[in-house]
């Protein structure tokens, strides 16, 4: 059953139309972004947050002693390392933080995914991760993803079905679950809608 996480919430209103939605998880991006959130607005939405809805921290070569605060607080369940780490950074995490990790990793030629198998899961994404434009989805097909992956970059509405196609674990939508740069949360029903419909029919229509 292929799992939706809807990444970047940072309003409240985003965080309702999360509650409406049910996706199976959401991001918190600690990373500089537009849609960068501090530990305290982060607190504030996860008290907001309906049950079941496990919440990701997104962050780029942040400290573990930070985000393991963030882990120990209870603001997040997983872990979404972007930046240069490596396997030894993602022992770190996992030693540190005690949650799940997932290692994004921009997939090009000559990208191995075989050097983050300790992660817990993995996150593919294009060359400029985050950029919001989907990337060559053909080489996911020769890649050996040596644990459960997240395919990201550019899903929305119009190409999930194709995602969802590829078998990954979970698909990851930021930008393609926004209009005018902000969460809209018809994008966001229809979106979990897509997921469970693919789901139920196994893609079939």
């Amino acid at each position: 059953m292929a799992k939706l996480k809807i990444c970047g919430l940072f309003r409240e209103e985003d965080i309702d139309a999360a509650n409406e939605a049910a996706p199976d998880f959401i991001g918190f991006v600690f990373a500089p972004s537009r849609r960068q959130v501090d530990p305290a607005r982060a607190a504030r939405l996860r008290s907001r947050l309906r049950e079941g809805i496990r919440v990701v921290g997104v962050f780029t070569d942040a400290p573990a002693g930070e985000i393991a605060a963030l882990c120990r607080d209870g603001l997040i369940d997983m872990v979404q390392d972007h930046g240069g780490g490596d396997a030894a950074r993602l022992a770190e995490l996992r030693e540190s933080c005690g949650v799940p990790v997932i290692k994004a990793l921009s997939l090009g030629p000559g990208a191995d995914a075989s050097a983050f198998a300790a992660a817990d899961f993995l996150l593919f994404d294009g060359a400029s991760p985050g950029g919001g434009r989907p990337f060559d989805w053909s080489l996911l097909r020769g890649e050996g993803c040596p644990v459960p992956c997240f395919i990201a970059g550019g899903i929305d509405l119009d190409n999930i079905e194709e995602a969802l196609r590829l078998g990954p674990f979970g698909i990851d939508v930021s930008s393609g679950a926004e209009s005018g740069g902000f969460k809209d949360r018809a994008k966001m029903m229809a979106l979990a809608d897509k997921v469970r419909r693919f789901n139920i029919t196994g893609g079939e229509r």
